[in-house]
Formats: C-alpha cells, sequence, structure tokens
C-alpha cells in the first residue's frame, strides 16, 4: 500500500468516527430535550390540575 492510499484509508477512518461521533451526540441531545419537553409537560399537567382541584375545593360548601 502507498503512502497516498495508506492516508485516503486513514482520512476515511477519521471521517467515519467523527460521522459516527456527531450521530451519537444528536441522539443524546434528542434524548435529553425529550427528557425537558416531558418534564414541562408534566409540569403544566400539574399546574392545571392544582389549579382544578383548588376551584373544586372552593365550590364545596362549608
Amino acid at each position: 500500500m502507498t503512502t497516498v492510499e495508506h492516508l485516503h484509508t486513514l482520512k476515511s477512518e477519521i471521517i467515519d468516527i467523527f460521522m459516527t461521533l456527531e450521530v451519537s451526540e444528536h441522539e443524546q441531545r434528542k434524548r435529553r430535550a425529550a427528557v425537558r419537553y416531558l418534564k414541562a409537560r408534566r409540569g403544566i399537567e400539574q399546574r392545571q390540575e392544582k389549579r382544578q382541584l383548588a376551584e373544586e375545593i372552593a365550590e364545596l360548601p362549608e
């Protein structure tokens, strides 16, 4: 194998490794975003439930 071929092979391997890392990082960002979205959604739902419960309690006769 010539030096040029070896360099070309090495370059291809480095690019493959880089692309794999990028895909992995992208997947991790997507997972973190999904977790943040789920937490936010749960927070919104809990706030709505608390508000609704407070309204229902306020409507009860004493």
